[in-house]
Parts: structure tokens; C-alpha cells; sequence
């Protein structure tokens, strides 16, 4: 299950936002986003809808149960 950080570091990286930005949307430290990146901890579920919200993603997309639409 560790697919859906990889796709947030993507989109993190793609959007050319710091660990420390995205820390800081999330009300929580650089260091434990990035415990999150590696897998070493689990991304709370209010965590993943917020960054769902933040980066305009479903969550379906953003767990693999579905491919992004082509637009």
C-alpha cells in the first residue's frame, strides 16, 4: 500500500512544493511528512483528504482503485 505516497511525493515534487509546504498545510511537522513519504508511518485519512483537496485529486486516483481521465 505504500503506491499512494509515492504518487503525493509526485505530485508534490511535480508541483514544486518543499516536504516543509506540505508539513505546513497539513498542520504537522517536515519531519513527520517525510515519515510519511518513506512509509515509515501511515497518512491519516483526514491527511489524505486534505491533500486530496489540496492538489484537486480523487482519492480513487490517489489510492490507484482508478486511472486519471485524459483531459
Amino acid at each position: 500500500m505504500e503506491n499512494y505516497m509515492v504518487y503525493l511525493r509526485g505530485k508534490r515534487e511535480d508541483n514544486d512544493k518543499t516536504q516543509q509546504e506540505i508539513a505546513e498545510i497539513l498542520g504537522i511537522s517536515q519531519t513527520m511528512y517525510a515519515r510519511y513519504e518513506r512509509c515509515a508511518n501511515e497518512l491519516p485519512i483526514r491527511h489524505l483528504i486534505a491533500l486530496c483537496k489540496y492538489y484537486n485529486e480523487s482519492s480513487d486516483i490517489v489510492l490507484g482503485l482508478s486511472t486519471p481521465q485524459k483531459r
